[in-house]
């Protein structure tokens, strides 16, 4: 019977991943694994915590597995670091249940749940792919109220619909249902009514009263090239793609009048720009002389850049030998005029193991003493001296707007700081086929709808092989590209100023948890260290 629980939790935490609109089922997945817990308890087996740590492997594996197609040992330590986090959340719950009576251990258990994905969303080694608030991602019309609180509102939402149905119902195995009069029992009945209908009930109201905001708009073309990473440079030659980008823009322009139109294309379409030299890029001169052929475009692009040192001691930690110098790459934005400077903005939460190397200090010297068998000496650097989320400038007005590159979308607070500095659109560039025709690809274009409700701006999202789209303030796309097919897809997307209460006051659901989370870990301490108080 254990096992059966443990496999249904398994289930029906995964699924809000992988089958649209099922996202309710979240709100009854932690309630088999409880009972699981409750009951291994009472029967006082042994190594328990097999149960939980099975259940939270199978969940982490069904979900997110696709990031073996890309790296395979990266996959496999994405599935097991995981679940190792979310295990010791869970057995510091059992261990608060030893010192703590009543509803407190529980509390505790939702509180530091919270706390800890919170803290996944700002450290070096940062996987929240599963936070818990991202299972509306395909149910959007269901959280509408994530303007106010973020992601991590529905990760409350679902910790307290959770653990107030386990509550009744050991209140009914263990007969205080029974005992309590019909006062209490409506009280109960209505407060878990009302904890997981009122959500729903207030975000229909607000998707049926919310009004597009839009102070002007803005024209976009997007393009889809579809080009294999794999094989990016063994079929094609960087100037044959350009051509190929460059000549589905022209048909796409051909039948529109000349104007402001954005230009967007995936990211890391380039490789060959240098920071101290941009001008040298044969890839920005044929982009410069196409849109000198059509006035009014402006191109915002993906591209690894590089800043080439000449100093005889390195610049930066994760800078290469190159030449008599130093070389530093980044994963950047471009926005490219015919004729203004290139904007530059380098992506700043970067992909551990492929991209960044968490905890350089410590990691570079040790991968320099093992002969670089580690392969992180020379991963991509943060830019010294940049905004944590700068923006790009767009038309003869200079719209502000804000490019998150690939794995930046899923942070919803870090987001926020593009519409704090002035974005009145948001654009996305990524490029998703590392991860073949998987739930991956999928994945991460809903969680670029939960960005569109919590900054309530248009987004306009491309992607190398797709899905590239234009998604509205409400989550709604509007249209899309297929999968791993050449495409151009053009559409008008609406500017808006006004800030919502989740960016003027940020995560404030996991400021809370996180507090309480605190004093109750405090509380535990004490009741663990201090004679006699147990």
């Amino acid at each position: 019977m254990i096992w059966l629980l443990t496999a249904l939790s398994a289930v029906l935490l995964s699924l809000p991943w992988l089958v649209p609109h099922l996202g309710a089922l979240s709100l009854v997945a932690f309630v088999p694994l409880l009972c699981a817990d409750a009951m291994a308890e009472q029967c006082k087996l042994r190594a328990s915590w097999i149960y939980p740590a099975v259940t939270f492997v199978a969940w982490n594996a069904a979900t997110t597995f696709w990031v073996c197609n890309a790296t395979v040992g990266g996959g496999l330590f994405a599935i097991f670091a995981n679940t190792a986090q979310m295990l010791l959340v869970w057995l510091l719950f059992r261990l608060a249940k030893k010192r703590m009576q009543g509803v407190l251990p529980y509390i505790f258990l939702a509180a530091m749940w919270i706390a800890w994905e919170r803290r996944y969303f700002s450290v070096d080694i940062s996987w929240p792919w599963l936070t818990l608030g991202g299972a509306f991602a395909q149910s959007t019309r269901t959280v509408q109220w994530y303007e106010w609180t973020g992601i991590l509102g529905g990760s409350l939402w679902i910790w307290l619909s959770n653990l107030g149905i386990f509550g009744l119902l050991v209140a009914v195995s263990d007969g205080y249902w029974q005992r309590w009069n019909k006062l209490a029992r409506a009280c109960a009945s209505v407060g878990i009514i009302l904890v997981i209908a009122g959500p729903v009930v207030t975000s229909k109201l607000i998707w049926s009263a919310y009004e597009e905001r839009s102070e002007g708009t803005v024209e976009v073309v997007i393009g889809q090239p579809n080009f294999d990473p794999y094989q990016k440079f063994e079929s094609m030659t960087q100037a044959e793609q350009t051509a190929v980008l460059l000549d589905g823009f022209g048909q796409a322009l051909a039948s529109r009048p000349a104007g402001p139109v954005l230009l967007l294309a995936p990211e890391t379409f380039t490789g060959d720009v240098f920071l101290n030299h941009p001008e040298s890029s044969k890839t920005l001169q044929s982009i410069r002389n196409f849109l000198a052929e059509h006035p009014g475009a402006e191109m915002l692009l993906g591209a690894s850049t590089y800043d080439i040192y000449t100093t005889h001691a390195s610049p930066h930690i994760l800078a290469r030998p190159y030449g008599d110098g130093w070389i530093l790459s980044h994963n950047s934005a471009l926005m490219v005029t015919s004729a203004e400077p290139v904007e530059v903005y380098h992506k700043s939460r970067l992909v551990v193991g492929t991209e960044l190397t968490p905890y350089p200090k410590i990691f570079v010297p040790l991968d320099n003493w093992l002969s670089k068998k580690m392969g992180v000496s020379g991963l991509m650097g943060r830019c010294v001296g940049q905004e944590s989320a700068s923006l790009m400038h767009f038309g003869p007005e200079r719209i502000p707007l804000g490019c998150a590159i690939c794995y930046e979308s899923v942070y919803g607070e870090y987001c926020t700081e593009y519409v704090k500095a002035g974005a009145k659109l948001m654009t996305i560039i990524t490029n998703d086929a590392w991860w073949g025709d998987t739930p991956g690809y999928r994945q991460h274009l809903n969680f670029a709808r939960l960005r569109a409700i919590e900054l309530r701006r248009d987004i306009a999202r491309c992607g190398n092989t797709g899905i590239s789209c234009l998604i509205d303030q409400r989550g709604e796309i509007l249209e899309e590209t297929g999968w791993w097919t050449p495409a151009t897809l053009s559409g008008e997307v609406n500017l808006n100023s006004a800030q919502t209460a989740f960016v003027r006051h940020g995560d404030i659901v996991g400021r809370v948890c996180t507090l309480l989370f605190l004093l109750l870990a405090a509380i535990l301490l004490v009741r663990l260290f201090v004679p006699g108080k147990r």
